[in-house]
């Protein structure tokens, strides 16, 4: 696998872990509208519906991710969204290889997808339990940038993000307990939410 293939492959899957619908929309348009020359295995993401259903659920997304304690819902939620997708991006990336090459791509993208998703997971958690509201803001609208911005590279600069992408995982690697923790906190918490707990209470008992 050369170098733009694996930038684009690992690019679009973290991505996904930040914003599925986000990337989803970029790389149809890209796709679709030939911003770049993009592997044959991603013209699936070309077809208007699937653009459309990814810019409806990004809006969607776009203002219940503001929302506190929802947001952390959403999170839930989407753990067994953003990790699966991130690992279909990979594979087909990659799916025209050798069976050990796509295999293990699949494995990397789903495994920085989940590592995308919990760090988001984890910064919300965080921000939902401090007192300051405008923080999840702030958070929501820098998950959107990052999600565009690593979009956008994994199509124009590919080299490029495998650069961040080599400095975010060493980032996670320190951050990886933190995140772990929080997102069996976000499962406890909106379990009791549904009990009829106070999601907040909960949060802070399971930490």
């Amino acid at each position: 696998m050369d170098l733009i293939t694996l930038g684009r492959t690992l690019g679009f899957s973290f991505a996904a872990g930040v914003n599925l619908y986000a990337t989803v929309a970029i790389l149809g348009l890209a796709a679709r509208y030939g911003w770049v020359e993009l592997p044959a295995q991603f013209q699936s993401f070309n077809h208007p519906v699937v653009i459309g259903v990814a810019i409806v659920m990004y809006l969607i997304e776009f203002f219940a991710d503001k929302i506190p304690y929802l947001d952390s819902v959403w999170d839930v939620v989407h753990t067994f969204i953003r990790v699966p997708a991130g690992a279909v991006v990979a594979y087909a990336a990659t799916n025209h290889m050798d069976a050990g090459v796509y295999t293990i791509a699949t494995l990397l993208g789903g495994g920085l997808a989940l590592s995308s998703h919990g760090t988001k997971a984890a910064l919300r958690m965080g921000a939902n339990l401090s007192p300051e509201p405008v923080s999840n803001w702030i958070l929501s609208i820098v998950e959107d940038i990052i999600a565009f911005v690593g979009s956008l590279l994994a199509v124009f600069a590919p080299v490029l993000i495998c650069i961040v992408l080599a400095i975010f995982i060493l980032f996670f690697l320190w951050f990886a307990p933190k995140a772990f923790r929080a997102i069996r906190r976000i499962f406890n918490a909106v379990a009791g939410f549904f009990r009829g707990d106070n999601f907040k209470e909960v949060a802070r008992k399971a930490g």
